[in-house]
């Protein structure tokens, strides 16, 4: 049950994405973790059974990754971001093209999958003005899209609520229809229908002309609207449009990277290869803040081979840009999934995951699930308001004993790549155990 605390305690502190009112009059808090649990106050474990929010994929406190930060912060705390730099950024960028897709090789440093799409934006407006196409302005996404909730996150997010509270965002963002096909209920992995849909860009192409168009932002498998694989076919679409057009193709892997997906990133798990990649999450294993952005060279090269010869090429960057505290996180996080082969894990146990998850399609409450490597969604019929059941449900789970996210009435699953079957046994019998019951 949520655990009894003074409310004046908790007013001070205005949450995000949380419902304020109704959380402090019924707090469920979590006060420490360990491996692929969570604990709340008084003792009782939770199952995470979304890698906290899909970032920690090597199991909560690693010891490894803390020592790491304990002694970083106990030599070297800050280094400017501009003008200088420290030694483990440039380590770090090394060993995170060692996991992107050639010839994706440039890595530009920030603090959030929110900020690295809006560097992402920057850096295609940029790389068209410096060639001589300072025309091209407009941005294209998808319905159901998650992007972060920056400024431009916002205007190319398609999830309404993220969106119907901030005006109009952006001007020249234009949104093709999302994947979740009727016919593609109850799919495990990639859907056979809906690939035409890329052809949606296509037709932007014609209305606004391919010219004019700078990038096209899509999740590899929508995560943050409940798990959206993409249909056989889809992304090769779009990145042959992109081609005929000349249009940068950036697959936002916030969530889909480090291995959720089977493979180093979605890229390599579709077989298809973007110019820039987005990533965050798990790129820490959730121990520090920190983002990126990866570039195809020839990227890197247009805009830093514009600039002056003794000048800043790129205006643009942050206070914390590879902060050395999450530079030391990060390298310590990759070191775990060398040694321990998370990729490789993940792929093994997937099949197991979804299977496991799918078997859950008999209750009366379920609707829809959909699965694709370590991430599935739950979706329940809908009762009373939008996303009222889901936020009952998810409440539900934690008084027993299971954390995950939900949106509206998906609840997804992103367990830890640590997770072994046992777990994935728990996580379902608690999903089903709650679910049975409404």
């Amino acid at each position: 049950m949520p655990q009894a605390r003074a409310q004046g305690e908790l007013e001070p502190f205005w949450m995000p994405f949380s419902p304020n009112k109704e959380f402090k009059k019924e707090p469920r808090l979590i006060t420490r973790a360990r491996g692929m649990y969570l604990f709340a106050p008084d003792g009782r474990a939770l199952i995470d059974a979304s890698a906290g929010l899909f970032c920690v994929a090597a199991g909560h406190c690693r010891g490894e990754i803390a020592q790491a930060v304990a002694r970083q912060l106990d030599t070297l705390d800050y280094a400017g971001a501009f003008l200088r730099a420290h030694p483990k950024a440039f380590e770090l960028a090394a060993r995170v093209a060692q996991y992107t897709p050639p010839p994706i090789n440039r890595v530009f440093f920030v603090n959030s999958g929110s900020e690295a799409i809006d560097t992402a934006m920057k850096m295609a407006l940029l790389y068209h003005r410096v060639r001589g196409q300072p025309q091209r302005q407009i941005f294209i996404s998808r319905e159901r899209a998650y992007h972060g909730v920056n400024l431009g996150g916002t205007a190319l997010g398609g999830m309404v609520n993220n969106r119907r509270a901030f005006g109009t965002g952006l001007p020249a963002v234009y949104h093709m229809r999302h994947t979740n096909l009727p016919e593609n209920r109850m799919v495990k992995g990639q859907p056979e229908h809906g690939a035409e849909l890329a052809d949606d860009l296509q037709r932007f192409c014609q209305l606004y002309g391919g010219e004019n168009i700078a990038a096209v932002f899509v999740e590899p498998t929508a995560g943050s609207c409940g798990c959206l694989p993409p249909p056989k076919g889809y992304l090769d679409r779009l990145r042959k449009i992109c081609d005929d057009n000349d249009i940068l193709l950036v697959f936002d892997e916030v969530i889909c990277g480090w291995g959720r997906m089977g493979a180093n990133f979605g890229a390599q798990a579709f077989g298809v290869i973007p110019d820039l990649m987005t990533m965050a999450k798990a790129l820490t294993n959730g121990a520090q803040p920190m983002g990126a952005v990866a570039a195809r060279q020839t990227i890197y090269d247009a805009i830093t081979d514009a600039g002056p010869e003794r000048g800043v090429e790129f205006f643009h960057g942050y206070t914390y840009s590879a902060h050395p505290a999450a530079c030391a996180a990060a390298l310590a996080t990759l070191d775990i999934f060398d040694r321990e082969r998370l990729v490789e894990r993940a792929r093994t146990l997937s099949p197991y995951f979804v299977d496991s998850v799918h078997s859950l399609a008999d209750l009366p409450c379920v609707t829809d699930i959909r699965s694709i490597g370590m991430l599935a969604a739950v979706e329940l019929h809908p009762h009373g308001a939008p996303g009222a059941r889901g936020h009952e449900v998810q409440k539900r789970l934690y008084d027993a004993g299971l954390h995950l996210k939900n949106t509206g009435e998906s609840l997804i699953l992103a367990p830890p790549l640590v997770a072994e079957r046992n777990h994935v046994d728990e996580i379902v019998g608690k999903l089903r155990e709650v679910l049975a019951a409404i």
